[in-house]
């Protein structure tokens, strides 16, 4: 942890030194925050204590937490095969919330330069400057060190040290590496992702078996068909930026064919469960029939593309519809060791 948060904190301030003279140029695209606003960039504007700290907040992308929570518990339950004590429970959530907050507030600074020049991110509280980018810093490093030190004090070794790496990859691997050198961004950045899922399986048994790895695989795979839609709908916005998202620099048809295949193999390894983490017959039904409906919203959108219709519609189905089917998988998760009759 200390040579990587080292390495990590050295890359995150050669980050700030190097803004390109190009996008400060853009600096005007930032909201008019009313009297008194000052042109200079980084500096905290006057705000309320309200303001603040739900600008806090929205640096660590609560929206985000909630989607990997989602995963926490239902990977817990089936790990124990039955009901975690409550204190375990809770203490992996705080830490868990803690540890992609952290992540979310660091990615947070690192993109915020590319966040004033696009549409969708310029109400971000480093954009409205209700929040300074030294402030926001030093907040990412507090909160990531905390969430380490919560998982060590009141989970176990195992877990803390898989929180610092799940940290490391979003905000170093992904966010500088990753994020604006390659279109499979997301594809090998996504391994942040699924981290959580690991985590949750540490702290119950303390290791990292089989079972897990297949969750961890689920929500990798899941990752693609997920965000490329997204970046179809925002191509615009990223291609403004310079952030060489699939979906904002490949032909739709291609980006569609894509999300397909991704999808496919999601709804595949999810069924691996069954022979390597013995998941019983409500488990193998519900991804079955999730897996079956989200694969036909990709079709939809391939469909869409070919046709040369506009992709925007069906895109945003697709997006909202993979939250639904990774909610309904991982419900089934936590069900299963309870209801679920062994198939094999």
């Amino acid at each position: 942890m200390t040579s990587g948060g080292r390495s990590g904190r050295q890359q995150l301030l050669r980050e700030s030194e190097h803004v390109s003279s190009a996008q400060a140029s853009e600096h005007a695209v930032v909201p008019d925050s009313g009297p008194g606003h000052s042109p200079a960039a980084g500096v905290p504007r006057s705000t309320t204590l309200t303001e603040r700290v739900r600008a806090y907040l929205q640096l660590m992308k609560l929206r985000i937490v909630e989607l990997l929570l989602i995963a926490t518990v239902p990977t817990m339950i089936f790990a124990q095969q039955g009901m975690p004590s409550f204190w375990l429970i809770l203490n992996t959530l705080i830490g868990g919330t803690l540890s992609a907050g952290a992540a979310g507030a660091f990615n947070s600074y690192i993109d915020r330069e590319s966040d004033r020049l696009m549409k969708r991110t310029s109400k971000r509280p480093l954009v409205t400057r209700v929040v300074g980018d030294r402030e926001a810093l030093v907040f990412a490093w507090v909160v990531a060190i905390v969430s380490v030190a919560w998982f060590l004090v009141f989970v176990n070794v195992l877990s803390a040290v898989l929180t610092a790496l799940a940290i490391f990859l979003y905000a170093v691997f992904y966010s500088i590496i990753l994020k604006r050198r390659t279109p499979q961004n997301i594809v090998w950045g996504g391994v942040a992702g699924c981290m959580p899922v690991v985590i949750a399986w540490a702290a119950v048994t303390g290791t990292v078996a089989w079972p897990a790895m297949v969750l961890f695989a689920v929500v990798f795979l899941w990752t693609p068909p997920h965000y490329w839609p997204l970046s179809m709908k925002y191509a615009d916005d990223y291609s403004r930026a310079g952030i060489p998202m699939l979906g904002a620099i490949s032909p739709a048809g291609k980006v569609a064919s894509q999300v397909v295949l991704y999808a496919w193999a999601t709804v595949i390894c999810s069924l691996l469960l069954v022979p390597v983490g013995g998941a019983g017959w409500f488990y193998a039904s519900v991804c079955l029939a999730a897996g079956a409906w989200f694969a036909y919203q990709c079709h939809r959108l391939l469909h869409t593309a070919n046709a040369g219709e506009p992709t925007d519609k069906q895109a945003m189905r697709v997006f909202h519809s993979s939250i639904t089917y990774l909610t309904l998988v991982f419900v089934s998760v936590a069900v299963d060791p309870f209801i679920g009759g062994p198939i094999l």
